[in-house]
């Protein structure tokens, strides 16, 4: 293996915030590198757009993020992933990582007898992105998807304990309650927040996967097997970026890096908008 001492830093994306909680896994798990946070609060969510407007949308921020120089692009929003992967990865010649192939693997590694469970956004959901990616793994898989789109503001809410959140999650999660899952991918970047609810609701033999977690294994494989690593001994430099209100982004943004917030200089999130970036 050769040295590895490239100090680029890592480019994620998002439609907003839910990103983060794939910065958070990054954070834990590649503590030395450096993140450069894309954050597309201005026209967020992605969910409910088509194909075409999330491709797009997609192509413009990942070039924005190749001229910042970064070296592996991280595409941590279910519905880009779902919509955009295959185009970007044809358009750029860095590695660029998505969330839904690593969830789908580390489901099909957890369900035996390939009862797996994913929710998500409406496009995600739609687009069957991962029911094709846990069949070409086990073909034999049977798969339900349910698409859980008021999750999202409550989370940003902040109502992650809300008697309301309990009451949305019961009226989503009935058809899978009753579905004997092995596993169930949380297969949107804010759903991680709600794990405690959702492995209340659905039991303790149910395990849950989330996108974000593995995406980070995934992203720590590529940078090891293009000899990307960052040398650990100069402290990362983070920068996040919203294309819409940055004080938003910042309210948000507590809920999702917890006290990492403050830790890695996260307070302040810079605008980009005015025609000065795509």
């Amino acid at each position: 293996m050769p040295a590895t001492h490239d100090p680029r830093p890592i480019g994620v994306f998002d439609s907003g915030i839910g990103g983060l909680t794939a910065v958070r896994e990054l954070f834990r798990q590649l503590p030395h590198e450096s993140v450069v946070y894309f954050g597309d609060t201005a026209r967020l969510p992605y969910g409910n757009k088509s194909r075409e407007t999330v491709t797009r949308f997609s192509l413009e921020i990942a070039s924005f993020l190749v001229r910042q120089n970064v070296k592996c692009l991280v595409v941590a929003c279910n519905t880009a992933s779902s919509h955009a992967l295959d185009t970007l990865r044809a358009r750029f010649e860095l590695p660029i990582v998505g969330v839904i192939d690593p969830a789908a693997k580390a489901a099909v590694a957890v369900s035996p007898h390939g009862l797996v469970g994913v929710v998500g956004t409406l496009a995600t959901v739609g687009s069957h992105a991962y029911v094709e990616a846990i069949r070409r793994l086990a073909p034999g898989a049977n798969v339900i998807a349910r698409a859980c789109p008021l999750f999202v503001p409550l989370v940003e809410e902040g109502w992650l304990e809300h008697k309301v959140t309990r009451q949305v999650a019961e009226e989503y999660l009935a058809e899978l309650r009753a579905a004997n899952l092995e596993s169930l991918i949380l297969g949107c970047t804010h759903y991680p927040l709600l794990s405690g609810l959702l492995q209340m609701e659905l039991g303790p033999d149910v395990v849950l996967v989330s996108s974000a977690e593995e995406t980070a294994k995934d992203v720590y494989a590529t940078l090891v097997s293009h000899g990307l690593q960052r040398d650990a001994t100069t402290a990362p430099q983070h920068e996040f970026l919203a294309t819409g209100d940055p004080a938003a982004f910042e309210r948000v943004a507590g809920v999702f890096l917890g006290p990492e917030l403050t830790e890695v200089g996260a307070a302040k999130a810079h605008p980009v908008g005015g025609g000065t970036w795509s």
